[in-house]
């Protein structure tokens, strides 16, 4: 393994994304959130910021930030995320996984179910307030070293009551000058998005959204879940023959199929839409045992988790565990291309690996943008279940790149060589990189007098602007 010098890690960097450049032209997404606060959860569900992989998603997004009534940005837990006042640090020690995979992207979010949808609201229906919000951003990326923001309205035009409120048109206006004070300096703007159309229709003009979000995060799923009356099953693939008894319509818009294509008739590009998937399953307490079948009725909620502990919601980790140590019965819906099981009067609809691999399945045939997930934390990211740590997350790289991770790289890879061939460093040479001066393609780095010396793969040569590896036909050689 190399030194954890700060060296060494930035070398090791520009050899991964020199890699990841050469070996795959795939324009997958894999979006990964981060619920920060699931490093206060007890015994194997604790889930800090070193129990993130940096291989495994292209995107890493820190969930949340806060947003006040004036505009500015509220930093929800200043202890966890901050270094002020002897605080913890999260958000450095996030955005130094960067140090690690410089290919990764990371993003902090802002909004989110908890936080409502009326701040939004009134922020976005005020110029000078959205100035506000955009200058916090633009300072708070800077000052902390993210790539770009995620915006989580949850949802425009709905859930608040304004007077003379017009979130769908100020929605626009809001996205448009954030990419106007995020573009300069090459920020990255996404949006989580509702998905279904009868809930999607009062919140987006999507034609008009679409020119301003690099990724379009659509959540595809809580589709289903204890507020209805009878069972349904978190985010299923595709709807069954039992939705068209509807009269409303509505149940057969609430599957992936039916979301994505709505979506994608309504304006969105697909290379811009990323399909949202649960790492997680919703939960139900049964009326009767005996009736466990799809479209059974239920009393309500089921059981919750033992590290999550809310009611009506399993991680896929403390699902896979229960399984493991009580009698569930497992079972997989044809039509809907998603499993359930049961056990007693409890039950739940959830997510595995074969699920993932038919959903990113989809994303391909569909050529979308990728995959996005909530949550990191929810995977059997310690592989307690099995004999690997996120089997879910592996699932659907396997399938979007073929391969285990998005540069078909892993945190244990060490395949740099180093010689002083060609060309020395001088002693008093400040630490640094220096491209060899006949062949584009080496590149050196000083360090104390000492020579390094590395090779661009194949095709690739190195860039003095970006400091890694490129495309020869975007380096001046």
């Amino acid at each position: 393994m190399w030194s954890s010098s700060s060296g060494y890690l930035v070398l090791f960097g520009v050899f991964l994304l020199a890699t990841s450049l050469a070996a795959q032209k795939n324009t997958s997404n894999v979006v990964c959130y981060q619920g920060t606060w699931s490093t206060y959860r007890p015994g194997l569900g604790k889930f800090g910021v070193e129990d993130i992989d940096p291989f495994l998603c292209t995107h890493l997004i820190y969930a949340f930030l806060g947003i006040e009534e004036t505009g500015q940005l509220r930093v929800i837990d200043a202890y966890l995320d901050l270094e002020d006042n002897s605080g913890r640090g999260n958000i450095k020690n996030f955005n130094a996984l960067k140090l690690k995979n410089p290919t990764l992207k990371t993003l902090v979010a802002v909004g989110g179910w908890n936080e409502g949808s009326k701040k939004f609201s009134l922020v976005a229906s005020d110029p000078a307030k959205r100035s506000r919000f955009i200058d916090d951003t633009v300072k708070f990326i800077q000052r902390h070293g993210f790539d770009g923001l995620d915006l989580d309205w949850e949802y425009p035009g709905q859930r608040h009551s304004l007077e003379n409120d017009d979130d769908r048109t100020n929605y626009i206006t809001f996205l448009k000058e954030l990419k106007e004070g995020l573009q300069p300096f090459g920020f990255i703007l996404t949006a989580a998005v509702g998905s279904a159309q009868f809930s999607a229709e009062i919140s987006y003009d999507i034609p008009a959204i679409v020119p301003y979000l690099d990724l379009i995060n659509v959540m595809a799923y809580d589709l289903h879940g204890p507020w209805d009356p009878v069972l349904g099953i978190n985010a299923p693939l595709y709807g069954s023959k039992k939705d068209k008894s509807d009269a409303t319509g509505r149940q057969q818009q609430l599957n992936v199929d039916a979301i994505v294509k709505y979506w994608l008739q309504a304006g969105a590009p697909a290379e811009k839409l990323v399909l949202g998937v649960p790492f997680y399953g919703r939960t139900f307490t049964l009326a009767n045992a005996e009736d466990h079948e799809l479209g059974s009725p239920h009393i309500g909620k089921g059981i919750a988790g033992k590290y999550s502990r809310e009611p009506g919601v399993l991680g896929y980790n403390e699902l896979c565990e229960l399984m493991q140590q009580e009698d569930w019965t497992q079972k997989w819906e044809e039509e809907q291309n998603v499993p359930y099981a049961y056990k007693q009067r409890q039950w739940v609809g959830y997510e595995d690996v074969r699920s993932l691999s038919l959903k990113a399945q989809y994303v391909l045939e569909h050529q979308l943008g990728g995959i996005m997930i909530w949550s990191l934390e929810s995977d059997d990211f310690r592989g307690t279940c099995g004999n690997q740590r996120y089997p879910l997350l592996h699932e659907i790289n396997k399938v979007l790149f073929g391969s285990e991770t998005p540069s078909g790289l892993t945190d244990e890879s060490n395949e740099i060589t180093e010689s002083n061939e060609g060309y020395s460093c001088p002693a008093d040479a400040t630490e640094g990189y220096v491209r060899d001066p006949e062949n584009c393609s080496k590149f050196y780095f000083c360090n104390d007098g000492i020579t390094h010396s590395f090779e661009c793969p194949s095709g690739l040569g190195f860039d003095p602007n970006t400091k890694s590896c490129n495309y020869l036909s975007s380096v001046n050689c």
